[in-house]
């Protein structure tokens, strides 16, 4: 297995437009940054997996059904009886920016626990993937942490992806300190130019990336909308451009980027890997990228292999 991801997979309710009385209408879209991330990667031709939980109810079916035909290998999906299946509400403003409101106090992805994530999934993986998302609560929080620990012991190259939303916890010193908590077992970071700050306390992507590889993190990306990538690697640093597109919506995008990028990565030895190598994976990755924001939806617009190599 190239990659295993853990962690949320959701219903986005993503506003289309009004009916003809102003009211909004909704579309029931998969999502869920580690499940999208599966998605990217397997549509970009990785073995991919997923490990998350989801409700006994048709949103759980559905969401489990399209991993499935996108080819992630969801035999270490959970199901619980007692919550429902996580929905978050995705709002797009004219610019194509989101804002997202959760539905998941009690739903099905905060309960995934450390025994619904096999010793057998973690070794068989060569990269193992979580976010912040499913650290916001408890058992969650504890299982994501536990299998990170467990796949760095067992030789897995560990990447993260520390997706700030404001609205999932009680206040921002918390979630800081809940998405700094990992950075000593990561090998590969992405941030946003919003999350870089809110970890370093600073914009600057020189001096922000080498505080974050001061946890011995070491490949950092910071992703810069349109404007393409900032990529530290060890000592050395540089930027490669992001790809025009006329947006659509951006849902999606920086795990379709993370995705692509972890879909190359996945072949390579970081030890032995070039800077040329990783600038050339990096364009591959903002193009991705690009076509995903070019189109709505999340794991709908995820484009094919053969979509970003023509």
């Amino acid at each position: 297995m190239d990659i295993l991801t853990i962690g949320e997979v959701l219903i986005d309710l993503t506003q289309t437009g009004k009916d003809a009385r102003g009211i909004p209408q909704f579309a029931a879209n998969p999502g869920g940054a580690p499940a999208n991330l599966a998605v990217a990667a397997a549509r970009l031709g990785a073995q991919t997996a997923f490990i998350g939980k989801v409700g006994v109810d048709a949103f759980g079916r559905y969401l489990k059904e399209v991993l499935a035909e996108n080819k992630v290998d969801v035999s270490g999906m959970a199901v619980d009886a007692d919550h429902p299946t996580t929905m978050a509400v995705v709002s797009v403003d004219a610019t194509g920016e989101r804002d997202f409101s959760f539905y998941r106090s009690a739903n099905a992805d905060v309960m995934l626990c450390k025994e619904d994530i096999s010793e057998g999934a973690l070794k068989a993986a060569k990269i193992v993937h979580f976010g912040s998302v499913s650290l916001t609560a408890d058992p969650s929080r504890t299982a994501t942490l536990d299998a990170a620990a467990r796949a760095k012991k067992l030789g897995a190259v560990i990447t993260y992806d520390p997706n700030y939303r404001a609205n999932l916890w009680k206040n921002k010193e918390e979630a800081i300190a809940q998405m700094k908590a990992p950075l000593p077992l990561v090998d590969i970071l992405k941030v946003s130019d919003e999350e870089l700050p809110l970890l370093t306390g600073t914009t600057d992507c020189e001096s922000g990336t080498a505080q974050l590889a001061q946890n011995g993190i070491r490949l950092i990306f910071v992703t810069l909308g349109a404007n393409g990538v900032f990529y530290r690697f060890g000592e050395k640093t540089g930027h490669v451009a992001g790809v025009p597109c006329k947006v659509g919506d951006t849902n999606g995008a920086g795990d379709t980027f993370f995705g692509a990028a972890l879909s190359k990565l996945c072949m390579e030895e970081l030890d032995t890997l070039t800077v040329d190598k990783l600038e050339g994976i990096l364009a591959f990755a903002n193009k991705a990228a690009s076509i995903t924001t070019s189109r709505h939806g999340a794991i709908p617009a995820m484009p094919t292999l053969a979509e970003v190599e023509g």
